[in-house]
């Protein structure tokens, strides 16, 4: 996993409360275990209409967000089933911050793992954030994980709180397997002390 660094840019709008994962990436799209390759059918039924052509109005086919590496979401973004699918399409497509008042819980935890940080904001930066982000390329949010700030275009600033050791992951890339591979000389000890002691294992 990619050490996550302070991301700054235009932000997507997405005020709709409870996207669930099945929006964020629908069921058909599930079948692989890879972690790329979904970014493509990131928000599926919204981004594109029957015939695969991609509905003008919707925030990510704007010119302006095509390249959003931040949204800015309504309550209770990530609900619905836990597939960790959803926050590989997020990450895959580019997006590397989420900004709401609430997430499904483990949807939330599932971010970390894939290199995405969560913000939680009270209702009143969320709609600040919202409103900013509806400025399209003539606003700019920075996001601060260091520090833990979100930054608006008018240098308002929110903070933010971020669990210890999830914060500790994601500044230097570590998911459960990177976590693991840090111990991987103690590892390496216990089986060897294990062959010794129990070579009939």
């Amino acid at each position: 996993m990619e050490k996550f660094e302070n991301v700054s840019g235009v932000a997507a709008p997405m005020p709709l409360i409870n996207i669930d994962t099945d929006m964020i990436i629908p069921k058909q799209f599930l079948k692989t275990i890879k972690r790329s390759g979904l970014g493509v059918n990131l928000f599926d039924e919204m981004r594109y209409d029957d015939d695969g052509n991609e509905i003008a109005d919707f925030v990510l086919n704007q010119p302006a967000y095509r390249n959003a590496e931040i949204i800015v979401a309504g309550d209770n973004f990530g609900c619905g089933s836990s597939r960790e699918h959803a926050p590989w399409a997020l990450r895959d497509f580019g997006v590397k911050v989420v900004i709401s008042t609430s997430f499904a819980d483990i949807f939330y935890n599932n971010c970390f793992k894939n290199g995405i940080l969560p913000v939680v904001l009270p209702k009143e930066a969320v709609d600040a954030l919202m409103d900013d982000a509806g400025k399209g390329e003539n606003a700019r949010i920075a996001v601060d994980l260091n520090n833990q700030t979100v930054s608006a275009t008018d240098g308002t600033v929110f903070g933010f709180e971020v669990d210890a050791f999830k914060k500790h992951c994601l500044l230097n890339g570590l998911d459960d397997i990177g976590l693991t591979m840090q111990k991987v000389d103690a590892i390496d000890r216990f089986e060897e002390k294990y062959t010794e002691t129990m070579p009939w294992v």
